[in-house]
């Protein structure tokens, strides 16, 4: 299985991804599902890639073929990130459509995801999730994130978290608690996790990390968020019947300590 993210900020872009791949029971493997494509001084792209392993590779090889041949079309060509996302989404159901009846007569899906995001020069930062059929969506003002793969459990830190203004190390950081969210309750996603912080107007990459599961900050992290929540958790407010019960409790040990701490009386003859 596979957990990949994509946020937006005011302040530029921040990616993240799993790495481990799952074809069987026996065939657990570690492949980055995270690529960047560069033309110096004119655009950036991040693409997120999930679902068949072999679709993902065949679209990643032709997005590099076509910009080594110079093809009309390309990631080199296309004038915006909506038109990357469409181009993206057309490559994807082609490679698809290649083998997809022969993967399902052997009971295997041909699907894949992607998620595309980066900034052309003089535009806004971008992401967009494409869809298998090659259909695309994008972030909202609303909900600033997108998420391929196993999202359901690492998808609350998101919803509370994310807001536009907030810092990019921010972002960074609620993208790895997500993964690590995600990590705890399913066994398919699994480290090195890869994240990729994109700064508004670079038109570079200069800040990545590859955090493989000792790493001594991802472990300093994993710590401070269990004790933490941990600690609000033991805050939450109590029950009335919880607090009446507290009071009765704490009643009788007054009555104990009352009569334990009494001096007895002396006998007179």
């Amino acid at each position: 299985m596979t957990y990949c993210l994509a946020i937006t900020m005011d302040a530029g872009l921040v990616f993240a991804s799993d790495s481990r791949t799952n074809a069987g029971a026996d065939q657990v493997s570690t492949y980055s599902k995270m690529h960047t494509f560069e033309v110096e001084e004119d655009r950036v792209f991040v693409l997120l890639a999930a679902g068949n392993l072999a679709t993902t590779q065949a679209v990643l090889a032709r997005l590099k073929r076509d910009i080594e041949d110079s093809a009309e079309e390309s990631l080199h060509t296309v004038r915006g990130m909506s038109d990357a996302a469409e181009y993206l989404g057309r490559v994807n159901r082609e490679e698809q459509e290649k083998h997809g009846e022969a993967l399902t007569k052997a009971g295997f899906r041909a699907d894949a995801s992607f998620i595309i995001g980066g900034q052309f020069a003089g535009q806004e930062p971008e992401i967009y999730l494409v869809y298998p059929q090659g259909n695309f969506i994008t972030a909202s003002s609303h909900t600033r994130f997108l998420q391929i793969g196993e999202s359901k459990y690492g998808k609350p830190i998101l919803d509370r978290i994310i807001s536009p203004e907030g810092s990019l190390g921010d972002a960074a950081r609620c993208a790895l608690v997500s993964i690590d969210s995600t990590m705890r309750s399913n066994v398919t996603v699994g480290p090195p996790i890869e994240v990729i912080v994109y700064e508004r107007d670079s038109l570079t990459f200069e800040h990545y990390l590859c955090l493989e599961a000792d790493d001594d900050y991802l472990t300093d992290l994993k710590r401070s968020w269990d004790d933490n929540i941990k600690a609000a958790f033991r805050d939450l407010p109590r029950f009335d019947w919880e607090a009446a019960r507290g009071r009765k409790r704490r009643g009788t040990e007054v009555t104990v300590n009352r009569r334990s701490t009494r001096k007895p009386s002396k006998k007179t003859g």
